[in-house]
């Protein structure tokens, strides 16, 4: 065993980056140095714990839109832009502040790394109001005070989300037998279509759960997409608002009844059980454990998994019955994990969080994080698709890219690099991956700032 590698890449690729210490601090230990953070209860962080909650945020954001409706030249619509951008702009400004101050001063970067892979994972985008105030919130609220529980209780608490709702569309699924389509007359405006909106259903058995290849079909997707309807979110206008503004609100009114067939099986179940009992059976199915485990041995271990890694995590999981402690447990335990150091390129968020983590200072404006990924292709709940932020090299390593962040480094270099001896900074947070290459450039520098830019932009800096 090399415990100086080991070090590195407990800190580096299990976690978020070593702070100066940090490496010393793990011990001879690092993969118990792991394991002990997944261990007792799911606090959140200070930074992110006085935040407004998505129902707040929600709720107030369906205030302003439900008042009285101007018509398009009515300088009052301007007015009403203005004030719901006033909502969901700062809230998310405020979520994103939040998240990466946590990300730089957490004690356990194992474990947030794992609140951010499983925030990318179930993949929502901040781009679609009004997901624009409530993408943090799942991360917050669904996503951290499970990350070490049960997958099944993880999907459940995260389609339940008013995030997730609201960005695939479920609110607006309607069962074409439900008692608010056999009244349908009274409330169709014009061409309205009340009908069931399969984005829900597909999105979970394809990103979720099963994946791509899991052997669903299209009758699958549909017999999913029927049994969810109903999952909403509460408040809402006119004769339509029901339940507790920006909270889950199961409308039984809109849930087609009837039986459901999903993946050979049938269920027979009412209202909102119904669709809560596909989604523990898909979370216990095989292909959802090779997904998972894939895509985890893909984030902390390699761009290509091996087969027997990822066997070996489906294993844990599968004999576990979806535990995800057992499951990181055999994650870290992949040998493969411990082999060669700094074998994953960082993506402009890890990458951002490591810069910060190296200084030991977290952000000081919300401004500095949000301009940052905005400038380095990777802004902040802002994935562009379900699918998520891609976790392969390919994808970041471009000269763009690169030349981005080498902007980003200079500007960080000029700002705090004067009170830097950045060759102690290399070795304190890369340890034995820093190489004498790396370290001649940076003695060399003409002065300090060039310096710490050259270290972040060295090579063993942007890998993992």
């Amino acid at each position: 065993m090399d415990i100086a590698k080991d070090q590195v890449i407990a800190a580096n690729r299990f976690g978020l980056g070593a702070r100066p210490g940090e490496l010393a601090a793990i011990g001879a230990d690092a993969r118990g140095w792991l394991l002990d953070q997944l261990d007792g209860p799911s606090s959140p962080p200070a930074a992110v714990r006085n935040l407004p909650s998505s129902a707040q945020v929600l709720a107030e954001f369906q205030a302003v839109r439900g008042a009285r409706r101007p018509g398009a030249a009515d300088p009052a619509a301007r007015d009403k832009g203005q004030q719901i951008r006033g909502v969901l702009g700062p809230a998310y400004r405020d979520q994103v502040f939040a998240r990466y101050r946590a990300a730089a001063a957490t004690a356990q970067p194992f474990r947030e790394r794992l609140v951010h892979f499983w925030t990318n994972h179930f993949a929502v985008s901040a781009d679609k109001p009004p997901v624009t105030g409530l993408a943090g919130g799942l991360e917050n609220e669904a996503i951290r005070p499970r990350v070490t529980g049960n997958f099944a209780d993880l999907l459940l608490a995260v389609e339940r989300h008013p995030s997730m709702l609201l960005y695939l569309d479920n609110q607006a699924s309607i069962g074409p037998n439900s008692r608010l389509a056999s009244r349908a007359a009274r409330f169709r405006r014009g061409d309205r279509k009340l009908d069931i909106n399969e984005n829900f259903g597909r999105e979970i058995l394809e990103l979720h759960t099963l994946g791509v290849d899991g052997g669903y079909t299209q009758a699958d997707v549909i017999g999913l997409a029927t049994a969810l309807t109903g999952w909403s979110v509460g408040g809402g206008q006119g004769r339509l608002r029901a339940g507790t503004p920006g909270e889950f609100e199961f409308r039984a009114a809109v849930h087609e009844p009837g039986t459901r067939r999903v993946l050979g099986k049938s269920y027979s179940q009412g209202g909102v059980d119904q669709g809560e009992a596909i989604l523990r059976d898909l979370a216990r199915h095989p292909a959802t454990a090779r997904f998972i485990a894939t895509k985890l041995v893909r984030h902390f271990v390699a761009d290509d998994p091996s087969p027997a890694a990822v066997a070996a995590v489906a294993k844990a999981y599968q004999a576990s019955d979806g535990d995800l402690t057992a499951t990181y447990t055999a994650l870290v335990s992949v040998p493969e994990a411990w082999r060669d150091e700094l074998t994953k390129w960082k993506t402009p968020h890890d990458y951002l969080i490591s810069g910060l983590r190296a200084l030991n200072a977290g952000p000081q404006r919300p401004r500095d994080v949000v301009g940052a990924l905005m400038l380095m292709g990777q802004p902040a709940y802002r994935p562009g698709s379900p699918a998520g932020w891609p976790d392969r090299a390919p994808d970041w390593a471009g000269a763009d890219g690169l030349m981005k962040r080498i902007e980003w480094a200079t500007a960080v270099g000029a700002r705090a690099g004067s009170g830097v001896d950045s060759v102690a900074l290399g070795q304190a947070v890369l340890g034995s991956a820093f190489g004498d290459h790396s370290k001649t450039w940076i003695s060399r520098a003409e002065s300090r700032s060039q310096a710490l830019a050259l270290l972040l932009a060295s090579p063993e800096f942007q890998r993992r």
